[in-house]
Parts: structure tokens; sequence; C-alpha cells
């Protein structure tokens, strides 16, 4: 994230994300925050603005508001979690839904060479999704925050400098 960035925040709710990226790209930046529950006012002082969405973002009409406030991000960070129900494999395979999503809307709302953080439970098919969004990005890799659990089978994915698909990728 740099000074001017335009960054989507999913699942942005409480906003703590929202309000780290808000201070990090400054003033002449913005951050849109998208979540299923309502959510307070969301300013930093000094950083950029913070436009805040309910919606849910398997929602075609959701991403058409997003596109509408910005046709491409800089930055995608999802920290979207499922609802859990205490089942492991249907929780990884719960928590790999979102996360897919993101990936497939950040080929349609990231710009190249843009950046994508997501969270996601270690599990089944993991290994795929990671490859997915080596894929996409030039630099990919999987980070695991100490703030986590070490028992804990949440993670972050990252992908660095994206590349695009198609003819973009070869583009680039």
């Amino acid at each position: 994230m740099g000074k001017g960035d335009k960054v989507l925040d999913v699942g942005c709710q409480p906003g703590s994300w929202s309000l780290f990226a808000a201070k990090t790209i400054g003033p002449s930046g913005l951050v849109v925050g998208v979540d299923l529950k309502k959510g307070g006012d969301l300013q930093q002082r000094g950083g950029a603005d913070i436009k805040f969405f309910c919606g849910d973002i398997m929602d075609k009409a959701t991403e058409d508001m997003l596109r509408s406030v910005c046709a491409r991000f800089d930055v995608i960070v999802s920290d979207m979690a499922p609802n859990t129900t205490g089942n492991k494999w249907a929780d990884q395979q719960k928590s790999l839904t979102l996360s897919r999503h993101v990936l497939e809307l950040s080929e349609r709302l990231l710009a190249p060479g843009g950046n994508f953080y997501c969270k996601v439970f270690e599990g089944e098919d993991f290994r795929e999704f990671v490859s997915n969004v080596h894929n996409l990005f030039k630099m990919a890799k999987v980070v695991k925050p100490k703030s986590s659990r070490s028992e804990s089978r949440e993670v972050f994915v990252l992908g660095m400098g994206y590349a695009g698909v198609g003819e973009e990728r070869l583009a680039t």
C-alpha cells in the first residue's frame, strides 16, 4: 500500500484494516469497505476517505456498486471469515469459497500491478488456491500473522504484482 492508492476492504467490519489503509495511503487515497454487517462511521483523521457499503460481496449488484465508486483498485484486502460450525472441513470449505470469490473479484477490479491480501483457512484444496493466486500475480506467498494462535488454521495469502489473465498477462 502506498500514498494515493485505492483500496478495497472486503469483509471490512469492525474496520481495523480500513483505518490502517486510510492512514497508510493518506488523504489523496481512497478506501472502499464492504461488509454484510452495518458498521459505524469510519474516518481516519488525516487519512484517506473511507466509503462503506453494506452488502453481500457474492451479489453482482454489490460489485456493480463498488465499480461505480472505483473502476480499478490498487489493493484488495479480505479479512472475511465464514460463520463457523465447528466442523473443520466444512469451515475450511466455506472459507475457500469466500476466498475464491474475492480472487475472482480481483480479476475484475484489481489494477495491473496491484496487490491482494486474503484470509483463508488452511485445509483441503488450500494449496490449489495458493497456486491460483500465484498464476495471477508475479509473487505469491502464505503469511501467518504473529497475532494468530499457532494451532489456528487461519492464514493470509499475499499476491503482489497483479499480472492479469489472458491477453493482459501476456502484455506484462
